[in-house]
């Protein structure tokens, strides 16, 4: 019994299962060009039977998040979710000039806060759009 939603990293991407109306499992893949979730039903039963491997981990909420925003954080574009990725950026920026091999448990809260909020802002954004509002950023294709 799988229970939903469930979360996974994989191929380094984020993935959720979750049920439809119907009970049936439905899966959304975190696209890595575009920060946003797409429908993939493909990989559900390699993720669900997936023994021991490299490319298919179990994560929980928090992690989930962590590890999407992670990727996200990787993607440039206009509007304040940028300016909040740039902000995590500044932080390891700052730790590196200093010298220092890791964040310090302060700065560390603060970035799950930041990434707490982002992902956040994803869901907002994509609810919007889905009901026909313009968008409120847009990320920039390389």
């Amino acid at each position: 019994m799988v229970r939903t939603p469930s979360y996974y990293e994989y191929y380094k991407s984020t993935y959720v299962i979750e049920t439809d109306s119907e009970g049936d499992w439905i899966g959304h893949r975190l696209n890595t060009e575009t920060g946003e979730f797409d429908l993939d039903n493909r990989p559900i039963p390699e993720i669900l039977f997936a023994t021991s491997t490299s490319e298919v981990a179990s994560l929980d909420y928090d992690d989930f998040i962590w590890t999407t925003e992670e990727v996200r954080g990787n993607l440039r574009g206009d509007g304040a979710v940028f300016a909040l990725y740039e902000t995590i950026n500044a932080i390891y920026e700052q730790a590196a000039r200093e010298g220092r091999k890791s964040i310090t448990s302060e700065e560390l809260a603060l970035i799950k806060s930041i990434r707490r909020r982002t992902f956040k802002m994803w869901e907002d954004e994509a609810a919007r759009r889905a009901a026909g509002e313009p968008p409120t950023f847009t990320v920039r294709r390389p």
